[in-house]
């Protein structure tokens, strides 16, 4: 395995078989797999599972890793081509990117959307021109439209409990948020649902419907997964019989790059945090889920993330064991 970008990349039963190795590593660890063997990480904007749970995984695995973020090694990162750098900026990515990724025997990258330009972000350009640096095998850790390991540990997650793919009613929806967020989880969330052949919904209030780009690479999915792709602002029949409530919340597409124009249409959108009254009309055993960090009682309440339907901690462990699957293939030689 050369890179992983994008679930879209791969078939199902690829898929499959990285779900059954993480299964078998968590079982059946291999302390010595990946010895000697050098992660390099490069965090262009924060996280907390995504860094802890890939040098678990390489620790795990007899790897290593090391972490470079402008806030922690280095004064500033340039990426804007054509700059003179006579600012704050004492590195550009055409440096420092190649050399980073040198170190290592792999790297991961994680670039969120600038949030500036909706065709820029939904084209996933700065991601692509961070990758078109480096010559080793790369790892999406999320970027402005993806985020591929995510969407592999949530699809064990169900795997996990059951939940059936074929058939499964698998609920996107958007919650309140005080700030614009970006597309990346929602579009591979999506897409992953249609990929595994659900019939999902995708929930929302008017203004914030997911753009057609993301909606027609899930539809494309769902066609050949034998799923379904539908989009509503009726929370009852969207839930009707939902297996699966998976929450985030996202930028109104219309006023991309303009926080003040999108605060103007949310005033009344502060319902749009999920309680229990949500599942009135859900399977009985509908579970919840968020790939964290959730904003408790502003897009969820404690007594749903606290209950028995989040399966939001399950999903985090998950994220360990699949990258230890995906940094198996991409560096054990096996």
């Amino acid at each position: 395995m050369k890179f992983f970008n994008d679930l879209a990349d791969f078939s199902a039963a690829e898929i499959d078989e990285l779900i059954t190795l993480a299964r078998r590593l968590d079982t059946n660890p291999e302390p010595r797999a990946l010895e000697g063997k050098v992660l390099s990480l490069l965090f262009l904007s924060p996280s907390l599972r995504t860094l802890i749970s890939f040098q678990s995984a390489m620790a795990k695995l007899g790897g290593s890793t090391f972490v470079i973020s402008p806030e922690m090694s280095i004064h500033g990162l340039e990426s804007r081509s054509g700059i003179v750098m006579d600012g704050v900026a004492a590195e550009h990515v055409r440096e420092a990117v190649p050399v980073i990724a040198s170190y290592g025997n792999a790297i991961g990258i994680r670039a969120f959307a600038k949030r500036e330009s909706l065709d820029d972000d939904l084209a996933d350009r700065e991601f692509r021109e961070l990758v078109s640096l480096v010559e080793t095998p790369y790892i999406n850790m999320e970027s402005a439209i993806n985020h591929p390991c995510q969407s592999l540990a949530d699809w064990k997650t169900m795997d996990d409990l059951g939940i059936p793919g074929n058939g499964g009613k698998f609920v996107l929806s958007w919650t309140w948020h005080p700030r614009p967020m970006p597309f990346a989880v929602p579009a591979a969330t999506v897409h992953m649902a249609a990929m595994r052949g659900m019939d999902v919904t995708v929930l929302r209030p008017e203004g914030f419907e997911l753009p057609d780009v993301i909606m027609d690479k899930a539809r494309q999915a769902a066609a050949m997964s034998g799923g379904s792709i539908t989009e509503t602002d009726d929370r009852n029949s969207a839930m009707q019989d939902c297996e699966v409530l998976y929450v985030n919340s996202w930028a109104s597409p219309h006023h991309y790059g303009d926080r003040r124009a999108e605060e103007q249409i949310k005033p009344e959108l502060h319902d749009w945090c999920v309680d229990e009254p949500w599942f009135e009309n859900a399977n009985c055993d509908s579970r919840f889920m968020h790939c964290l960090p959730v904003r408790r009682g502003v897009t969820v309440t404690d007594r749903i993330l606290d209950s028995s339907r989040s399966v939001v901690i399950a999903e985090a462990r998950n994220r360990m064991l699949v990258q230890m699957a995906l940094l198996h293939q991409m560096l054990s030689g096996s």
